[in-house]
């Protein structure tokens, strides 16, 4: 199986070209049956499960769940969350709270070890309270995971202040938990 990980903030045209992009390198893996491997939310989580349908790799989505129930989606993420699930093949449902950002974090580690392969859209720059990018790389890394960087020329990403990034997690770096 193959996850994706990357900054939480890309910006539209990079989304775009990361959608070509991660299409061209998928298509390989679907011809070796690989499946793709993304928890549910906008930006990112989208533009691979685009990028995986139309590469013809079967997908994964990986939705939260508290006591075996799936958890609630917050908005900005559960319109990209009904696009997920219209392309996936399988649904997961994972054990954790959307709401702690450590339960957030254990529940990512545990899917980067249940794959073969990290897909990391990464420009380099270490965590920073908000973007767990860089965590889950080393993290993959240390457990003998195959960590493959895609930053494409004129890629971007906004850098957000520190006061804003409390309480953000995940494979897709989103916040938990967003007022409607």
């Amino acid at each position: 199986m193959i996850a994706v990980v990357g900054h939480p903030d890309l910006t539209v045209p990079t989304l775009a070209l990361l959608e070509e992009e991660l299409r061209s390198r998928l298509a390989d893996r679907a011809r070796t049956g690989r499946a793709g491997l993304v928890r549910a939310g906008k930006g990112l989580p989208v533009a691979f499960g685009r990028a995986a349908r139309k590469a013809g790799l079967a997908l994964v989505t990986v939705l939260p769940s508290l006591s075996g129930v799936p958890a609630y989606i917050a908005e900005p993420d559960r319109k990209a969350a009904g696009e997920l699930l219209l392309l996936s093949q399988m649904v997961r449902l994972v054990e954790y709270d959307p709401g702690d950002r450590a339960s957030c974090i254990g529940a990512d580690e545990a899917l980067v070890r249940s794959c073969a392969r990290v897909l990391a859209i990464w420009d380099g720059s270490p965590s920073n309270g908000r973007d767990a990018t860089a965590h889950l790389v080393a993290y993959a890394r240390s457990h003998g995971v195959d960590v493959e960087v895609l930053w494409p020329r004129g890629a971007e990403h906004r850098t957000v202040p520190p006061a804003e990034a409390r309480g953000v997690c995940g494979l897709t770096g989103r916040s938990p938990r967003t007022t409607d």
